[in-house]
Parts: structure tokens; C-alpha cells; sequence
């Protein structure tokens, strides 16, 4: 098919309908983008029911690896299989660059926050970010005030959710930086599709990223306490019960290191050891992906019995490493997010590459009063929660939740924040037989140790659900490969 000759989409896409939202596959006017143009060609080949027999193909792949994740409070139980599309999602090398340089602006910036709110609090002094704001934060430790972070690096694993607007620009809807997920999902899709796509995927010239177990092992090896050139790295996991279980086991394997609960350390004279057939080994570093809360008992949550007690003060003492460190959860708080573009500024004198989606604080009366006289047009979110929980989607509310959100506004208003409802951009997803946009967002993976790595790509989330915003897997979402071109 020549490059100027219109491709037929019937009856594969059927009545794939445009509205606002930018469409990650076709233009406005409903031509093919030019990325995407081979993947539209290879679908409409396709006997009809050979993405049938594809799909099939997939899913038994992901039921015989046991890439699943747990979903809680449901009667059907909790156990799934991850749910997925099988078309890939395309950006465009340009359209990468422009991210990578602004995921590295974010995430030094919010280490050289982390820094300075633990040790002098310039930024604070300076009233650039409110003082009640910080140390009002349920994640703000003040066990951490004056500690030396290994290499100042406070935040080693981000995960950093990006939505494209309508203009095909992207923002920053969020930083996840105490224990971000979805990696492995980023992973073994990639594998699965490279299968499914084999001449697709060749012909496109997507950059790698099976290489990111080993950069991240690389990047927690960089961390290591000093004198220990040959460090020993664990993973530690709250257990079998934990929603991102078969992430942390796969990762674990990926980088050959050992899976450890809180049960398998103990710590002796302020030196952490795993408890082994062989007898107790050191432990050098931790990649933790365990809350706060629960890392400690004789520090934090004293009924916890999922961390390791006498961690806090083994690395205190600067014996042992945990990424990412205690605190970071201050600058995952959605009100402390609204000021990362101040900070961008402050600490590296740069405009924010990546801007943010504006928010309403509602700590601040008059932006408070806005947000509680426009609730039926607005979305609000819990500034601790993730996954989807503690939030209000406005125009798909009932006047009863709406009723509910103010009341919990009143009662705590530092508890939230507003954002308007966004139109961001869907993709196209197969639905049974043919093809339907659905809403998506982006979460790259960025790593920070001796430099910042980012594999290019990230977990393209999906809105399965018609008319849906939310991506998240445990309200319905699913996944995508997402596919960044070499040109």
C-alpha cells in the first residue's frame, strides 16, 4: 500500500468515533498518524479472526507465567491476570526526547527538595513552599531531619504519570515516589507483544528496554554503604498478600537478588543481616517495597510485622541502604506536587520542561470555596491515597457522593486537593472483535543513582472501561506496550 493511498479500516475499526481528546492514532480529521501507519495496515490484513486467536495466545502466556496482580474486596476473588490490550501504543522519538529531559529536570529537582527540607529547609525559609504545608504531611519524617542519605539520593525508583492533552502535549499528573509499581507489567508486556508482532515489531525500530532489572540493579549497587564494593541487595516485600507480589518475585529473579520478608532480617549492633541455610549473610542494600509505616516497629507502625526492627537506626548509622529512602512520601503528597514547578525553578533556575495540571489547594479558603461550588465539574483526589481511592470523578458523581466529598472536605481540607476533569488523549484498544478508543496515560520509569537512566517507554495504562478516566488496575484498568521509535 503506497504511502498517499488511504487505508481502509472498515469493518476492523467500525465506528471508532473522534471527539476532543486527541487521539494517539488518527488526526482530527480521521487520518492515520504517520507512526502509526504500518500498525494500521498489519491490523487491516489480518484474517478476521487471527487477533481472536492472538489475543488467546497472550492470555494463556500470561496465566502460565503468573503475571497477575491482587485485587482486593472483590467476591470473585482476588487473583487476576493483568489485564492488557494487545495493540501497542507509539511515541515518536521527538516526542521522547522532550519527556526524558523533563522526567530528569523532575526528578533532580525533587531530590534536592528531599535534601533541603531534611537538612536546612531553605526553600522554606524562603517561601517558596509553605512551612504548615510540609511538616503537616502525614509522610514528612522528622526522624529524618539532619541524616546523611548515601550519595544524597532520596529518591532512586520514580514512577511519574504523564497524560497527553488535547493541544499533543504532555503533563505531569503526578510523582510516585515512595514504592512506585507496574515495572514488571512495562516488562513482560514488551515480551509477550515482540511475540505477537514479530515482523511489526522489527520493522518499527522500537528501543529496547529489557535492559531495566540490570539498570536498576546498577543504580541500587551505586548506592551501597561505603567499604562495601561487593554489596548484598535484597528486595524486600510485605508478602504473597501484596497487590504487586509477582512484581516484586519477577524483579527479584530479573536481578538476581534475593526476595526477603521482614521475618528473614534482624539487625545487630546496627548492622542488618538475612537469616539464610548458611547462617545470617549482611545485608548492604534494600530496595524496599514496604511503606514507611511498616519498615520499623520500634520506629514507626509499632504493630507492624512486615519490616525488619532496628532498620531505622542500622541506617542511621549508615550501615545499610534503603531505596527509596525513608521521608521521600513528603513529595508524593498531591498538595506538595503543585509546587514542583516552583522548585524546578528555585533549585535549577528552569522553567518546568513537563508542566503540571493546574490544582486547587483546598487548605486555601478561596480556592476551597471554588471547589466545593463546582464539585459536579471538578475531580478530587486524597493527597496520601493512590490507585485510584479516595477520589471524586465530578460529571460521573451522584449528588449523594458529591454531598459525601464536602462533608470529608470540611472536616479535613489539607487532606485534598481539586483538578478540573481532564480530556486527555485515548488510544485504540481491541474490544472483542474491533477497535475502540479508550483513555490512557504514560508512567516511564525513572532511575537515580551515580546519573539519571530512564528506558525509553513506560507502562501505558488504560481506562478499559467505556467512557472511563480512571487507568488504574484496581478500578478496571489495564495495560499497553508502549512502543518508542529509534526515529
Amino acid at each position: 500500500m503506497s504511502a498517499g493511498q488511504p487505508l481502509e479500516l472498515a469493518p476492523l475499526f467500525g465506528d471508532y468515533p473522534l471527539d476532543r481528546a486527541f487521539d494517539e492514532m488518527r488526526e482530527p480529521g480521521g487520518e492515520v498518524r504517520a507512526q502509526y501507519r504500518a500498525l494500521a495496515e498489519t491490523l487491516a490484513s489480518l484474517p478476521p479472526d487471527e487477533l481472536a486467536r492472538r489475543k488467546q495466545s497472550v492470555d494463556l502466556a500470561f496465566l502460565t507465567q503468573g503475571i497477575t496482580f491482587t485485587v482486593y474486596g472483590r467476591e470473585e476473588g482476588t487473583e487476576r491476570i493483568f489485564p492488557y490490550d494487545l495493540l501497542p501504543r507509539l511515541i515518536t522519538a521527538q516526542e521522547w526526547e522532550r519527556i526524558e529531559r523533563g522526567l530528569t529536570q523532575r526528578i533532580t529537582a525533587l531530590n534536592l527538595f528531599l535534601r533541603d527540607v531534611y537538612s536546612d529547609a531553605k526553600i522554606l525559609a524562603d517561601h517558596v513552599v509553605p512551612r504548615e504545608l510540609v511538616y503537616s504531611c502525614r509522610h514528612y519524617r522528622r526522624q529524618m531531619r539532619g541524616l546523611q542519605v548515601p550519595r544524597n539520593v532520596y529518591v532512586a525508583v520514580v514512577g511519574t504519570d504523564l497524560l497527553r492533552m488535547n493541544n499533543g502535549e504532555f503533563v505531569v499528573l503526578e510523582d510516585n515516589l515512595r514504592v512506585p509499581s507496574g515495572v514488571s507489567y512495562m516488562l513482560t508486556n514488551r515480551r509477550i507483544l515482540k511475540r505477537t508482532f514479530p515482523q511489526l515489531f522489527a520493522s518499527y525500530g522500537v528501543r529496547p528496554i529489557e535492559h531495566y532489572p540490570q539498570l536498576l540493579l546498577a543504580t541500587l549497587r551505586s548506592l551501597a554503604p561505603e567499604g562495601r564494593p561487593e554489596p548484598n541487595i535484597v528486595l524486600l516485600t510485605p508478602g504473597v498478600f501484596n497487590s504487586a507480589y509477582f512484581e516484586h518475585t519477577y524483579l527479584a529473579r530479573q536481578m538476581g537478588i534475593d526476595l526477603v520478608e521482614g521475618r528473614d532480617l534482624l539487625t545487630h549492633d546496627n548492622i542488618v543481616y538475612m537469616r539464610t541455610t548458611d547462617g545470617l549473610k549482611r545485608v548492604d542494600v534494600i530496595y524496599r517495597r514496604v511503606d514507611d509505616d511498616f519498615s520499623d516497629p520500634l520506629i514507626f507502625r509499632g504493630d507492624s510485622a512486615l519490616g525488619c526492627a532496628g532498620l531505622f537506626n542500622a541506617y542511621r548509622a549508615g550501615n545499610v541502604t534503603v531505596a527509596n529512602a525513608f521521608g521521600t512520601g513528603l513529595a508524593d503528597d498531591k498538595a506538595v506536587y503543585a509546587y514542583v514547578p516552583q522548585m524546578i525553578r528555585y533549585y535549577l533556575d528552569e522553567d518546568a520542561i513537563l508542566p503540571n495540571v493546574e490544582t486547587f489547594l483546598l487548605s486555601d479558603d478561596t480556592q476551597r470555596a471554588h471547589v466545593l461550588a463546582n464539585l459536579d465539574k471538578l475531580v478530587v483526589k486524597a493527597v496520601g491515597e493512590s490507585g485510584g481511592y479516595g477520589m471524586l470523578i465530578g460529571p460521573r458523581s451522584t449528588r449523594s457522593q458529591r454531598e459525601e466529598f464536602a462533608r470529608q472536605i470540611e472536616a479535613n481540607p489539607r487532606n485534598y486537593i481539586a483538578q478540573p476533569t481532564l480530556d486527555f488523549s485515548r488510544a485504540p484498544c481491541l474490544i472483542d472483535d474491533r477497535l475502540e478508543p479508550r483513555h490512557v496515560d504514560l508512567r516511564p520509569y525513572i532511575l537515580f543513582g551515580d546519573k539519571v537512566n530512564i528506558v525509553p517507554g513506560g507502562l501505558t495504562r488504560v481506562a478499559l472501561e467505556k467512557g472511563s478516566l480512571v487507568v488504574n488496575s484496581s478500578q478496571g484498568g489495564g495495560s499497553k506496550d508502549t512502543w518508542v521509535l529509534q526515529s
